[in-house]
């Protein structure tokens, strides 16, 4: 076909080069979309058109969270590509969730040419000092030659130690022009990393630590097992359970821990934080040994730092040394990948019970479930709870299901009430709380896992802050589920207006489209439930049907998450009601 002379086997522009080396290193999808500054990587990208696939997005922002979604599930780097000015800068919400939540990612965005840099060109922007504090490093690309080396080092450093994004800003000559025929001088920028504050590197490791990690465990009265996100990244899950098992540790996972560890495992006590269970969190501040592994202490977990774990002996194990005691101090420091670590510790843990400790746990966990988790599932009232939504959903899938979640109420209930069975199945956004992050996030998991069932769970709020990227399951031909919790409030921003502002509801109450419409008219098959006696059937039918489907229900429109520890509030604080 016209324009196909330069095959990808011998790259003839910067353009090609890049895209050439996208394939080289294993890239099976492309996130992204056109623009002016980014077009002849899109003319590239045509000639590669039978080796990569590009999924065409509707929003900037979308590609980026698409992208983090296929990370996520896969463990392999996310990557999206854009134009510059705008384009750029739609990508910044993104990246910053990703670095926040350690997810690996290669955002590349078309800048101006390298003449008119600085100049306020059309639609110029300083993207490289936009994207300092959203990424792990940020790269200008001004020489055609670079793009192949940058690619690499790129996604070199976006996986290497703790994952996270990374950007390319590609200039629109250096797309153009001829690669160097001659080789880089060594002593090149590239090449010596020499003016980079980051350079790839093997992690830190400290093991030294090791049989006092073992001493401490050993003899431990009330150990408790805290699972973080970590624990995914490494693929630890099994290392973690041994350990749970073999000294018979009562287990919790972070947000992001969830689903390291079976919710049916007799150790397994449930979620830590701001809207966890009621036993890990009341018991941590009885624990005499605290084993965290691959998590990072977050606010939301600790409460109240002062009072936060006072009488324990914390064993932190990281991959990231800068973790290490910056927000709770760490008796012992094990510094290095979760999976590794915890496979030289294991063979020094002794068998251990503790039965005793064990059952403080299912004594609070009974009273949670009376008090909190029977009254969600079994409700008083007609109108639907976003928990036996959850709870139908969990026994419809056997909790075999990646279930990615927005940011809100909903978000804590799909933690909360969906059981998890198998690894790697809980995607959300953590650290930042982006809005919008669940439709865009399950196309890239859908994508990157079209074997196992993806469901994204959003409230009304967040569904509408990126409801356009229907659009790009309808062109895409992605068998998406989505379940909307319509309650037609910010329900989370509401709750705190509930309970902390004296129920000054200050633009809380949203109006929304017709969903089940909505859908349609990006021809998805949708239904809306309202009434408890047509949730399982509705919930079957979507699970069943073999395209993308939204399902619509409509729950209670001013209900509260608890249990819930109050912001300024200790763990041991948290209260039911």
């Amino acid at each position: 076909m016209p324009g196909e002379s330069a095959t990808m086997d011998t790259p003839q522009t910067g353009a090609d080069q890049l895209i050439h080396r996208l394939v080289e290193e294993g890239v099976e999808f492309i996130f992204g979309y056109p623009g002016g500054a980014i077009m002849p990587v899109y003319d590239a990208l045509y000639r590669a058109r039978d080796r990569i696939r590009h999924v065409l997005v509707r929003h900037e922002q979308g590609a980026c969270h698409a992208a983090q979604g296929y990370a996520r599930s896969t463990g392999k780097t996310g990557v999206c590509l854009v134009t510059s000015g705008p384009g750029a800068g739609n990508l910044i919400t993104g990246m910053a969730d990703a670095l926040a939540d350690s997810t690996p990612l290669l955002c590349i965005c078309g800048q101006v040419s390298s003449g008119q840099l600085g100049s306020d060109a059309f639609q110029e922007t300083d993207t490289i000092g936009l994207s300092l504090a959203a990424s792990k490093w940020s790269y200008q690309i001004i020489r055609a030659g670079d793009a192949g080396p940058a690619v690499t080092r790129a996604l070199q450093i976006a996986t290497n130690g703790r994952p996270g994004p990374v950007l390319l800003d590609f200039t629109r000559d250096a797309q153009l022009a001829a690669p160097e025929a001659n080789h880089r001088d060594p002593q090149d920028p590239l090449e010596s990393d020499t003016t980079f504050c980051w350079q790839p590197r093997q992690p830190r490791e400290d093991l030294r630590a090791l049989a006092d990690a073992a001493e401490l465990i050993n003899g431990a009265r009330k150990p408790l097992l805290l699972l973080g996100h970590g624990v995914s990244l490494s693929g630890a899950e099994s290392q973690a359970r041994q350990l749970a098992e073999t000294a018979g540790i009562p287990t919790a996972a972070t947000l992001l821990g969830l689903s390291a560890m079976p919710d049916c495992h007799p150790l397994y006590t449930g979620m830590l934080g701001m809207h966890g269970h009621y036993a890990p969190n009341r018991l941590t501040n009885s624990a005499d040994v605290i084993i965290a592994v691959g998590m990072r202490f977050d606010d939301r977990v600790t409460g109240r730092l002062d009072a936060y774990a006072r009488q324990a002996r914390i064993i932190h194990i990281d991959i990231d040394a800068a973790e290490i005691n910056r927000h709770v101090p760490a008796q012992v420091a094990l510094i290095g990948d979760a999976k590794m670590v915890l496979e030289q510790l294991l063979p020094l843990i002794q068998p251990r019970r503790h039965s005793g400790w064990l059952a403080q746990f299912q004594h609070y966990r009974k009273i949670e479930q009376q008090q909190v988790i029977d009254p969600e599932l079994t409700p008083a009232s007609a109108q639907l709870h976003m928990g036996e939504v959850l709870d139908s959903l969990s026994r419809q899938t056997r909790g075999e299901a990646i279930i990615v979640s927005d940011v809100g109420q909903h978000q804590m209930m799909a933690a909360r009430y969906y059981r998890f069975a198998k690894p790697a199945s809980h995607i959300t956004s953590g650290g930042l709380g982006t809005m919008g992050f669940a439709i865009p996030a399950a196309i890239g998991a859908t994508l990157g896992q079209p074997q196992r069932p993806v469901i994204a769970i959003a409230g009304d709020g967040g569904a509408q802050m990126t409801v356009q990227e229907l659009g790009t399951v309808m062109q895409e031909h992605i068998p998406l589920k989505l379940i909307i919790l319509n309650n037609q409030h910010l329900g989370m921003v509401r709750q705190w207006q509930d309970l902390f502002f004296d129920q000054r509801y200050s633009q809380v109450s949203l109006e929304s489209p017709d969903f089940v419409a909505l859908a349609r008219s990006y021809r998805i098959d949708a239904q809306c439930v309202q009434e408890r006696e047509d949730l399982e059937a509705a919930i079957a039918t979507m699970l069943s049907h073999c395209g993308a489907y939204v399902l619509e229900i409509r729950v209670v429109k001013e209900d509260n998450i608890f249990p819930m520890i109050a912001s300024g509030a200790s763990v041991s604080e948290i209260r039911l009601s």
